[in-house]
């Protein structure tokens, strides 16, 4: 894990100290070491967070001959078998990294390279022959990568703040992309909420050159038409998935030189990440628990099960409110974008306890809702499917409550909320069905915009359905509704704002077996009634994995990973930055908020304390307060990076003249279709 940045200009390089103070504004993701390559087209930066091959990793890195340099964020987990096959095809490695078999695997394959990786990765391939620079990201978006052009110039970096260095980069609110974040919770890729901005959308890489930027996909998410899945087999559904689960957590944990710890939430899918471990580890396990003080939100007691039935060694941090407020700042400073859920900043505070117990990498198990149909929104979907068919009104209220068990104002408390809800027209033809109600819940926000902004917010929901691919309209409805939730709510806020930013704001890289491409592909060629099985969530993940899980985790409600909002912001000893940030003068200032409706606001969140809010003000008050923070961080009170990169530094430097780039163009090395060996 390590930040990534650099700088295209085939006018010439950049100063350098541009790139300095672009390594400096990513040393919390890499505070190991750094390194810096420029020519006279390419400047790439790196800041390391060592994990594999701890003395050989450094970078950039380049093959024998220097044709082909990188930055790397992440880890190809099938590093062996990749080499091992490249070395029998003639390649010669100088390290033991995963690093090294990206530059050999782009000689020998090109492009079709990613397709090969088994990983989580963002990363800049700069071929000097080709005199072409490439970005690529991973299959689902686990890594941040971002790009802003400027003239001819094009820079990319792991977090946004990197390219905020560079004084020429404008740093505005971009409308699009704040209309993403109220209706779907993030910016879809590739908009970001930052204009100019824009993010490598996952399964795809860019190819930058005197042409401009073009984008090609490699991998796209894809399921089988509806009744044409072909394992249905249910028993060997759940033997193939439990080996696709086994296989990619074994990766995950034995592909490091250092210690690997795992998260351990009180559900079934980190308890099956950690049950695996177990079953491999050689020494104590070591797993970490987030914990809440108020018990509407707290897992302990299955984290407790769980830790003592696999007889690890156990590190728990219990949350109170005020610890929320204190660290909500931090949160969106790293998150880089505004956040509908205080969520992330408790995630933040677990991850600086793992650094704190000298831990890099932990196993989580985000993603197997997604890839296995462990949320609401699917069964939701399902029960609107049902009620719109059921005449009788008790058995319909039956069905609600089935689905809120773990929440103390379920819906199906309010019978009359609940009839509205689950009985909103809807056109069954409709694509988005299963996400229209929760579009519609989060774009109710849009009412506290100024009349500016409101006038010009629409078509989040539309530019979601218009991406999905021709043959979403065959797919069975839980494989739409699937769709849907891995293309924006798992990058842009899971993996991103609740993910890979909160973990490496304090140097610890996640790892994600569930979303190892060969787990997803195993479970989509699966009929949905195996994922979903009446209301019963991931009901293969409980087959699967019934010997190593005990039945108290296997057999309880879902309950959704979810802090206090409002109620922990709105508290006696409030810190002063809440005032500051809904005061009328700031609210103003940022121009994005009617400061009418955020007084009014704010008046009953003071007057509450933010206890019994609603699920929409819940989110308004978060929306207006992180979107504050946000604008002061990022437009208003900016101060351009002082460059102090971690040490040390290593600088490759390649610049030459004009006429000798030109002969070392003809000598450098092969085309991938030449094996450049």
């Amino acid at each position: 894990m390590c930040g990534i940045c650099g700088i295209y200009d085939p006018g010439g390089p950049p100063p350098d100290e541009l790139i300095l103070r672009m390594i400096t504004a990513l040393s919390h993701r890499g505070p190991d070491g750094s390194g810096c390559y420029r020519d006279d087209t390419v400047t790439l930066g790196h800041t390391r967070l060592s994990i594999v091959d701890l003395t050989g990793g450094t970078q950039p890195m380049a093959g024998e001959l220097e044709r082909v340099w990188v930055v790397f964020n992440g880890e190809i987990f099938n590093h062996v078998e990749l080499a091992r096959e490249l070395r029998a095809r003639g390649h010669r490695f100088r390290t033991a990294s995963d690093t090294e078999v990206i530059v050999h695997a782009w000689e020998e394959w090109g492009a079709d390279c990613f397709r090969r990786f088994n990983g989580q990765w963002a990363l800049a391939l700069w071929d000097r022959v080709a005199r072409r620079l490439v970005l690529s990201r991973d299959r689902y978006g686990i890594h941040p990568l971002f790009y802003v052009r400027t003239g001819r110039r094009i820079a990319f970096a792991s977090e946004v703040k990197a390219l905020f260095a560079d004084p020429e980069v404008g740093r505005e609110v971009d409308p699009e992309g704040f209309d993403d974040l109220l209706t779907t919770w993030s910016a879809t890729a590739p908009t970001t909420l930052f204009s100019g901005v824009r993010q490598v959308v996952p399964g795809t890489w860019l190819a930058v050159d005197e042409n401009g930027v073009t984008t090609h996909e490699y991998w796209a998410l894809d399921f089988p038409a509806e009744g044409a899945e072909p394992d249905r087999d249910l028993q060997q559904n759940a033997e193939r998935l439990r080996e696709a689960v086994v296989d990619a957590t074994r990766l995950r944990f034995q592909r490091s030189d250092v210690p690997v710890g795992a998260y351990l939430s009180g559900g079934i899918d980190s308890a099956v990440t950690a049950a695996v471990i177990a079953e491999f580890a050689e020494t104590d396990v070591h797993t970490f628990s987030l914990r809440f003080a108020d018990a509407e939100f707290d897992e302990g007691q299955h984290q407790q099960l769980m830790h003592e039935r696999l007889g690890t060694t156990h590190r728990e941090l219990v949350v109170h409110g005020p610890d929320i407020a204190d660290a909500l700042p931090d949160a969106v400073w790293h998150a880089e974008i505004a956040l509908l859920r205080s969520a992330p900043a408790p995630m933040l505070l677990l991850s600086r306890l793992v650094h704190s117990e000298g831990y890099k990498v932990v196993v989580t198990g985000e993603g197997a809702d997604e890839v296995l149909a462990g949320y609401d929104i699917f069964r939701e979907a399902k029960v609107r499917a049902l009620m719109a068919a059921e005449p009788d009104a008790d058995a319909r209220i039956r069905l609600v409550e089935q689905l809120y068990p773990w929440m103390r104002r379920s819906p199906a408390q309010v019978p009359a909320f609940a009839q509205t809800f689950f009985n909103r027209p809807f056109d069954p033809d409709d694509l988005a069905l299963s996400h229209r109600p929760r579009w519609q819940t989060t774009s109710a926000i849009r009412s506290m915009l100024t009349p500016e902004r409101r006038s010009n917010a629409a078509g989040a929901a539309e530019r979601v359905v218009a991406a999905m691919p021709a043959g979403a309209a065959g797919w069975d409805p839980l494989s739409r509704a699937q769709w849907l939730e891995m293309r924006t709510l798992l990058p842009g806020y899971l993996l991103s704002s609740q993910g890979d930013r909160m973990l490496m704001a304090a140097s610890v890289e996640g790892r994600f077996p569930f979303l190892d491409h060969r787990v997803f592909e195993a479970a989509a060629r699966m009929p949905a009634e195996h994922k979903l099985h009446g209301l019963d969530e991931k009901h293969l993940l409980k087959r699967a994995f019934a010997d190593l899980v005990p039945p108290e985790i296997i057999d309880r409600p879902k309950q959704p990973y979810r802090a206090p909002d409002a109620a922990s912001i709105f508290i006696a000893d409030a810190p002063d930055w809440v005032a500051e940030a809904m005061s009328p003068g700031d609210v103003a200032s940022a121009g994005i908020w009617n400061p009418r409706a955020v007084q009014l606001l704010w008046d009953k969140a003071r007057r509450t304390e933010g206890r019994g809010m609603g699920n929409t003000d819940n989110m308004r008050v978060m929306a207006v307060l992180t979107s504050q923070l946000l604008h002061r961080m990022f437009v208003r009170d900016w101060r351009t990076i002082e460059p102090a990169p971690p040490e040390p530094l290593t600088v490759l430097d390649r610049r030459t003249s004009a006429a000798q780039g030109r002969a070392d163009q003809g000598t450098s090395g092969r085309g991938p279709e030449d094996k450049g060996r």
